[in-house]
């Protein structure tokens, strides 16, 4: 176990039961949906990641999609991510 995880449990422990029951149960499912997710990574092909690829070149090209800085400036796309790769 890593420290990281050592000290969250530590302050969990300090929660009354009910507030625990709650944080385990949103874990669970956070585990759980992760899983899925890698194994719905792990089964697409590469015919299926070549078709989805094309999709997206034809949506970008006939001018479907927003530019991602106009859903989040560089500084907040830059805190997303930085928050999502520190989870993984």
């Amino acid at each position: 176990m890593t420290e990281l995880l050592q000290q969250a449990i530590a302050q969990i422990e300090k929660l009354p039961p009910d507030r625990q029951d709650a944080i385990a149960a949103r874990f669970l499912a956070e585990l759980q949906d992760e899983q899925k997710w890698e194994t719905r990574f792990a089964d697409t092909t590469d015919d299926q990641w070549d078709r989805m690829a094309a999709m997206v070149r034809q949506e970008i090209a006939g001018g479907e999609t927003v530019p991602l800085d106009e859903i989040f400036p560089t500084q907040k796309l830059n805190q997303v991510l930085q928050s999502h790769f520190a989870r993984g």
